[in-house]
């Protein structure tokens, strides 16, 4: 079984008086371990299917399953626990907390699901070790650099052990060579951990950590390229 499996799936949002049509029958399955490349021009349907991956939409048609449970026949309750527990996004823009250092943003995911102080606290360091900012957990987002804030980001990530990790362009905000250095960290983090990756970017070098390669273009996939690395 896939760990994601999308079947016909299309997504319509209403636009004054038109309908766009984001995604249009789209079919795409995930195996688990996989690091799967979403590519494709603006207004592909790129961010629409990052978010029925990661489980913040519903498909307007089609089924979307994950690990064989129809996302539609979840209530929001049951959603906002998957999404806590079987996913870790990461951000263009880093999305941390500025007023909290690096260790109580990685510790914050493991608060929502009610994890004991101390566990948390021992968890977050350990990330943020395996991360290599071992000597910036008292340090808040502004006195950090940009790969910096993106290492935190990484690691909250992967606070609650997620299956999946969900990056959309990760390195949209860094420069070239900060940006191969986080994407050589999350290919080693997704091998030594055993996580399945979605990499939504427009990137060919980010792209290129990937064993396949999915472009979209006008809501469809019109290519899949397998890589041998």
């Amino acid at each position: 079984m896939a760990l994601l499996d999308l079947q016909g799936v299309t997504k319509d949002y209403p636009l004054g008086s038109t309908t766009v049509n984001a995604l249009r029958g789209l079919d795409l399955s995930i195996e688990r371990g996989e690091i799967v490349a979403i590519m494709g021009p603006s207004g592909s349907g790129k961010s629409t299917l990052m978010h029925i991956l990661g489980a913040l939409d519903a498909p307007t048609d089609g089924e979307a399953r994950f690990q064989g449970q129809d996302l539609r026949d979840l209530s929001e309750d049951a959603l906002v626990t998957l999404r806590g527990r079987k996913v870790g996004f990461v951000f263009q823009t880093f999305n941390l907390i500025q007023t909290l250092t690096a260790q109580q943003n990685v510790e914050l995911p493991m608060t929502f699901l009610g994890v004991r102080r101390g566990e948390r606290a021992e968890r977050a360091r350990a990330l943020l070790a395996k991360v290599g900012l071992a000597e910036r957990v008292g340090h808040r987002p502004n006195e950090l650099s940009g790969g910096e804030r993106q290492r935190v980001a990484i690691a909250r990530a992967l606070a609650n052990d997620p299956e999946i990790l969900l990056a959309d362009e990760p390195t949209g905000n860094l420069d070239s060579e900060t940006g191969a250095t986080i994407l050589r960290l999350l290919k080693q983090l997704c091998e030594d951990e055993e996580k399945t990756m979605i990499l939504i970017t427009h990137d060919p070098d980010a792209a290129a950590i990937a064993d396949r390669i999915v472009r979209l273009r006008d809501g469809r996939v019109v290519e899949e390229v397998r890589h041998v690395h």
